[in-house]
């Protein structure tokens, strides 16, 4: 099977998934970032009554067409307390911000647009009709819709849902991703390795990548390179109902790298294998039913960045979420050689040139088994296959790791 290129690969991906339709209802605390699933509607008018948008006087226009019209003030209207009499000719009644307006009052004049005089005000300056009053309805109605199905919640959505009466709301399910890290090699964080051990590393990452598009981690933990475990793990991955199976390693084709294999044996048609990138060539990617399968290289650094071109579309696409931005272009900071036949993505770091420009300046090692290099770097430069030299101050394409870094 020849290498394919990037493109195609999240091409025919992307191609083959289809959004998650399912939806259940969660508490409104619990919808931050969730997908609304139907229409929402007002169960309540807002503002129910007429209210004061400042601290003033509550009054009828007519009794203060001028300037100098004095006012008894007879009651007052605060928040939660309203005002429960009538305003007679030449009366006003003390309002606060919110409060509702009495019902025969038809403006609201500034607490500053007011003298105080013995057993009432004098005012300022003219009244107008309607002023600093807040009618009622003027946000949404009772029946009113105002989110719709697809809107993503957010603190703007939350907040209206709330407003609007709403405890519960309809969400579309998150897509449900199994994790299975595979090799003897492999010791969970926090024991004590073997000779011929190491610290399983990358689970993590892709775990922290699923939730931030809008999965939910079904983690099947480590297994040894055994066919019969790794079938056992897939079919509980299955029992669950996980809609993507990530694994981690051993999807090559050597002799120890039994995941391939055993998952074709266990039902998976095997879409496509080995991308022209670099790093991660091995990805795998294939179906079992209706879960897609993505077999992730086993070094972690190839396992991250084939998470961020493939399992973090698939998963957004899934859980109908809109793509992350992560492309940008930004000058080189210094000369890139030209590239062979596979897509390459070089670790680099920001920094601003005189001018202040952004710019992209890759690290001096390049080595897909280091870690610490990746958390340093702010992107990864593009080098499309076959792309000739770039001097420095050119640009070049990257890919954001933290995509907030760019505007």
């Amino acid at each position: 099977m020849s290498l394919l290129p990037v493109e195609d690969a999240q091409a025919r991906l992307l191609g083959s998934a289809s959004p998650i339709a399912d939806a259940q209802t969660v508490p409104l605390a619990a919808a931050d970032g969730r997908v609304l699933a139907g229409d929402l509607a007002a169960r309540l008018t807002q503002p129910p009554f007429n209210s004061s948008a400042m601290d003033g006087y509550a009054l009828r226009q007519a009794d203060a067409p001028e300037p100098g019209a004095k006012l008894r003030v007879v009651g007052t209207s605060s928040a939660g307390h309203a005002f429960d009499g009538a305003i007679g000719d030449g009366e006003a009644v003390r309002i606060f911000t919110g409060a509702p307006v009495p019902d025969d009052a038809d403006s609201v004049l500034l607490q500053e647009d007011a003298e105080k005089i013995d057993g009432g005000i004098r005012t300022k300056f003219p009244v107008r009709e309607n002023q600093h009053i807040r009618p009622r309805g003027q946000d949404f109605r009772l029946g009113e819709t105002v989110l719709t199905s697809g809107n993503v919640m957010d603190f703007t959505r939350l907040t209206v849902a709330a407003g609007m009466n709403h405890a519960e709301i309809p969400v579309l399910r998150k897509p449900l991703v199994a994790i299975l890290a595979t090799g003897d090699e492999l010791l969970a964080p926090g024991g004590m390795p073997g000779p011929s051990q190491i610290v399983a590393s990358s689970g993590f990452g892709i775990a922290a990548l699923v939730r931030n598009a809008g999965g939910e981690v079904l983690d099947l933990g480590i297994v040894p390179d055994d066919s019969t475990a790794i079938t056992e793990a897939v079919r509980r991955a299955e029992g669950a109902g996980a809609d993507v199976i990530v694994t981690l390693g051993g999807a090559s084709v050597g002799d120890h790298d039994l995941v391939q294999a055993t998952l074709i044996a266990a039902g998976m048609q095997l879409d496509f294998w080995r991308i022209a990138m670099r790093p991660g060539k091995p990805l795998m990617v294939g179906s079992l039913g209706r879960i897609h399968v993505l077999g992730l290289p086993g070094n972690p650094v190839s396992s991250l960045v084939c998470a961020l071109l493939f399992l973090e579309p698939l998963l957004r696409k899934l859980a109908s979420l809109p793509p992350v931005k992560r492309e940008a272009i930004v000058e080189a900071a210094v000369d890139l050689a030209a590239n062979d036949h596979r897509q390459d993505y070089v670790r680099a770091s920001f920094e601003m040139s005189p001018d202040g420009a952004r710019r992209a300046r890759p690290f001096g090692k390049q080595d897909s088994s280091m870690m610490k290099i990746f958390a340093q770097a702010d992107c990864l430069i593009i080098r499309p296959p076959n792309a000739p030299a770039v001097e420095a101050g050119a640009p070049c394409p990257v890919m954001l790791l933290r995509p907030a870094l760019l505007p």
